[in-house]
């Protein structure tokens, strides 16, 4: 029966019905709900890894045993992954193996605007490119194939529109293929140097071989219309210029975006008069062109940087405007802010107070950075506030010791953080770490992680301790504080900051929106003692405003922590009727 489905569970589908065995990933928007969506079903072990080089591994392990495997990340997670991606393109598969790598053009919830595309070129793997959900399951099952027939581990690229839209799918049956038999293969799987250098012949012969499967395959086909403009495109963009178009142009729509056919385009290349390559971010498909020697338009016309549109293709390409309405021109802008009632704001609260050089990490508390706190110098990747926070005082010494700290989260502590702090224990910084512990992976969507002792199924699991493990790292001083209690965490945080050794701080309180935490009600405001100050404003809760000289509580949003209680000399913030 059809139905509509959102891009990431017809993913999910695909996954299922491609007989794939065994799921292990790290969760990141915009790819979280794959792994989330293929959990659902009870043949197929799924688990949430450490990281996602652990992933990409234990997909490889599985594969190599040979039940078809999967692996699943956003596109900088893609880059921790990339130490086996690039290895395992040269051993090859048993089973199949297929990785989601889902790119975020306009970094909706990103540090950074990549094209995943080059780790497949330079991998020499292959790559398809869904445009819907239809695509999203049927390429799943082709992948299994190709990776199959032609001894690789294959990628599926999706984005932000199609992980995050649906449209119509007809779900089919399940097939499990047999399980392959495992043979041990020295040669083939032992990639010490003297077996790399033989595989490596066998990438490029596979690579050329792949690109002879590229001109003929379904995967990428001539939608012919008017011969007056052609476009060469893919994904989303393939969506925006067949709306802008319709029949009034001729697309070469590419599904398997590495390798490139050569023949394909050059035949459709003489079929027009205008060509245009449309791709977001970089010209990848527009270079492989020129390559060919075509003429074309490209990113001479379209942007490098963001997100495109309808409207954007009709305005660079056409200097018309579409008729079609922004959702931007509609609805007014509304600046993130850690929710009410978040256990980082009371710790972030205290660093901003205490003037401390903060080097951030990846999670939502990088909201920390933010105004009214503005309490975060630094964000980079995941892992590296640690790492980071070594090196500065390394290099500022006695100076910086005293007033930096780094912060980083649970889920992204056990991602990549503990090689950062077995650093600063071995070659011994005088540093303090503050690892907020909100019980869960918060950013993309309530996650276990393997410090909550659960798994994916929330059944029981095993549990990390991080205090017993901060020890076992060598460090004496491990300090547990409640970010709600402002006058512990100024406490502890100068205790720590004045010690002459390495120290960590857990801030540990669940994050405020799980289903579990019980609430006080909603503070009310006794408006005769309040005198407009404006210190309950410095938390930059959104539950708080002012209006009329006087604050106000939302009592929709305000979970009754009692945090800026605290910062009011006057009383007029009390604790609600209970």
């Amino acid at each position: 029966m059809k139905q509509l489905m959102l891009g990431n569970k017809a993913f999910a589908r695909g996954l299922y019905e491609a007989g794939c065995g065994v799921v292990s990933s790290y969760p990141g928007t915009p790819s979280t709900e794959v792994t989330e969506e293929i959990a659902k079903y009870d043949e197929v072990y799924c688990e949430w890894a450490p990281n996602e080089k652990v992933a990409m591994e234990v997909a490889f392990g599985a594969c190599l045993a040979g039940k078809r495997s999967f692996c699943g990340m956003k596109h900088v997670g893609l880059n921790v992954a990339a130490d086996p991606l690039y290895t395992c393109s040269y051993t090859g598969v048993n089973a199949g193996m297929v990785i989601c790598v889902a790119d975020d053009a306009g970094m909706h919830s990103s540090q950074n605007e990549q094209d995943s595309r080059h780790h497949a070129i330079a991998a020499k793997v292959p790559m398809l490119e869904p445009s819907d959900s239809k695509e999203a399951l049927e390429f799943t099952k082709i992948a299994y194939e190709i990776s199959e027939t032609f001894d690789t581990p294959v990628i599926i690229k999706m984005c932000t529109r199609v992980a995050h839209s649906q449209s119509i799918v007809e779900p089919g049956e399940r097939v499990v293929p047999e399980q392959k038999s495992y043979e041990k293969n020295i040669q083939k799987y032992v990639m010490m140097p003297g077996n790399a250098i033989r595989r490596h012949p066998f990438v490029e012969e596979r690579t050329r071989k792949l690109t002879e499967y590229a001109e003929t395959s379904p995967l990428n086909r001539v939608e012919m219309g008017g011969t007056g403009l052609g476009i060469i495109t893919s994904s989303t963009s393939y969506q925006y210029a067949k709306e802008v178009y319709g029949e009034n142009a001729s697309i070469l729509k590419l599904g398997m975006v590495n390798p490139l056919p050569v023949k394909l385009i050059k035949d459709f290349a003489e079929k027009v008069e205008r060509l245009i390559v449309i791709e977001e971010l970089d010209p990848i498909i527009e270079n492989h062109c020129k390559q060919l020697g075509l003429t074309l338009s490209g990113k001479d016309l379209l942007p490098i940087c963001g997100e495109f549109s309808q409207n954007l293709i009709a305005e660079k390409i056409d200097g018309t405007s579409a008729d079609f309405t922004s959702l931007e021109e509609q609805l007014p802008g509304r600046p993130p802010v850690m929710c009410a009632g978040c256990p980082h704001r009371g710790l972030f609260y205290t660093l901003s107070k205490n003037k401390c050089n903060v080097l951030g990490d990846i999670g939502c508390y990088t909201l920390g950075a933010v105004a009214p706190l503005a309490a975060m110098d630094m964000t980079l990747c995941m892992g590296a506030s640690i790492s980071a926070i070594h090196g500065f005082n390394k290099a500022s010494g006695k100076e910086s010791e005293a007033k930096t700290v780094a912060v980083i989260g649970d889920s992204t502590f056990m991602h990549s953080g503990m090689t950062g702090l077995a650093n600063v224990a071995y070659n011994q910084s005088n540093s303090t770490i503050i690892i907020l512990d909100n019980s869960i992976t918060g950013m993309t969507g309530h996650q276990q992680n393997p410090t909550t002792g659960y798994n994916i199924k929330g059944d029981p699991a095993g549990k990390i301790d991080l205090e017993a493990l901060c020890k076992a790292m060598g460090f004496n001083r491990v300090a547990v504080v409640d970010p709600y209690n402002l006058e512990e965490c100024d406490r502890v945080l100068k205790e720590e900051l004045a010690a002459d050794e390495p120290s960590v701080i857990i801030s540990r309180r669940p994050c405020a929106l799980l289903k579990y935490v019980k609430h006080k009600a909603p503070l009310k405001v006794a408006v005769d003692n309040c005198i407009g100050c404006k210190s309950c404003m410095r938390l930059g809760c959104p539950a708080i405003s002012v209006k009329e000289k006087k604050a106000v509580i939302d009592t929709t949003l305000c979970v009754g922590c009692g945090v800026c209680q605290q910062l009011c000399k006057f009383d007029a913030l009390q604790s609600g009727e209970e």
